[in-house]
C-alpha cells in the first residue's frame, strides 16, 4: 500500500478528479493545487497532479515539485485534450487519463512507487564555459544564467552535444522541432539568432555558420580563433546577402 498525495482543487478531492482512486486501498491525503501544498507531500511515495482544469497552474506546480528535487514520484492526471501541452520540461513521472480504470491506475502507481532507484551518470553537457543541464533545463555561461525558451534550450543542448560537428538545417528542425513541423529551415536561423543574442556580444561566435551546410557549436576560444581565420556564410543561408551575425 503507498501513501499518495492529490493536490487538486475540486470539491470532491482526488476520488473525484481519478474515480478509479475509490477501489483502491491505497491512502490518498488531498491539498489544495497551490505551490503552498508542496511542503505537506515530502516523503510521500506518489504525488498526484490534477491538470483537469488549470493546465498552466498544474504544469508550474509540476515543474517546481520535480526542480525542488524531492524523492517522490509525479503522476499528471490530465483530460486526453491537454496532452498536446504535456511537455518533457514539466518533469512528471508519468500522466493518466481521469477516466482509467482501477487495473491502470493500479498498474501505473505500482510501477512508479516501485521503480528501483538508480545512480545517473552526470548528464550536464559542458562545452567550455558553457553548462547545459538537461534535467533542470538550465543553461549557464561562465556561471550566468541565461533565459531560454524550451525550444532555445533544446536548440543549444542538440548542438552542445555534438561539439564541433556540423548540423544541417534541416537535420535541426527534425531534432528539435519533430517530424511533424511544418514550418521551413527559416525557422532554425531565427532561433539561433535569438541564441547568438542570449549569448551576448563576447560569445555569440561559439554558434559558428557552415557555408551552405548549417551550425555547430564550438569552446569560445576555438571560435573566436575559427572567426579570426575567415568569414563564413550569412546568417540567413547562401541566399541570405546578410552580415553574419545579426
Amino acid at each position: 500500500m503507498a501513501e499518495l498525495a492529490c493536490l487538486t482543487n475540486r470539491a470532491g478531492g482526488a476520488k473525484e478528479v481519478l474515480p478509479a482512486l475509490e477501489y483502491l486501498v491505497h491512502t490518498t491525503a488531498t491539498a489544495p493545487l497551490d505551490l503552498s501544498s508542496l511542503a505537506g507531500v515530502s516523503g510521500k511515495d506518489l504525488v498526484l497532479i490534477d491538470a483537469t482544469r488549470d493546465l498552466s497552474k498544474a504544469q508550474a506546480i509540476t515543474r517546481t515539485l520535480h526542480a525542488a528535487g524531492e524523492s517522490s514520484q509525479i503522476l499528471v492526471i490530465i483530460p486526453e485534450a491537454g496532452l498536446a501541452g504535456l511537455q518533457p520540461d514539466w518533469g512528471a513521472s508519468d500522466f493518466v487519463l481521469p477516466t482509467a480504470g482501477p487495473a491502470e491506475v493500479e498498474a501505473r502507481i505500482r510501477l512508479l512507487v516501485q521503480r528501483p532507484e538508480t545512480t545517473e551518470p552526470d548528464a550536464t553537457i559542458r562545452v567550455g564555459e558553457l553548462v547545459v543541464d538537461p534535467v533542470s533545463y538550465q543553461v549557464r555561461l561562465r556561471g550566468r544564467p541565461l533565459d531560454l525558451t524550451y525550444k532555445e534550450f533544446e536548440l543549444l543542448r542538440f548542438l552542445a552535444s555534438r561539439p564541433g560537428r556540423v548540423s544541417t538545417r534541416s537535420q535541426l528542425l527534425q531534432e528539435v522541432w519533430g517530424y511533424d513541423f511544418f514550418g521551413g529551415t527559416r525557422t532554425v536561423d531565427v532561433h539561433v539568432r535569438r541564441l547568438r543574442a542570449k549569448l551576448g556580444a563576447e560569445y555569440e561566435s561559439m554558434i559558428a555558420t557552415v557555408r551552405g551546410v548549417g551550425y555547430k557549436l564550438l569552446p569560445a576560444d576555438q571560435a573566436r580563433a575559427e572567426r579570426e581565420a575567415g568569414p563564413d556564410e550569412p546568417e540567413g543561408g547562401p541566399e541570405g546577402g546578410r552580415a553574419r551575425m545579426l
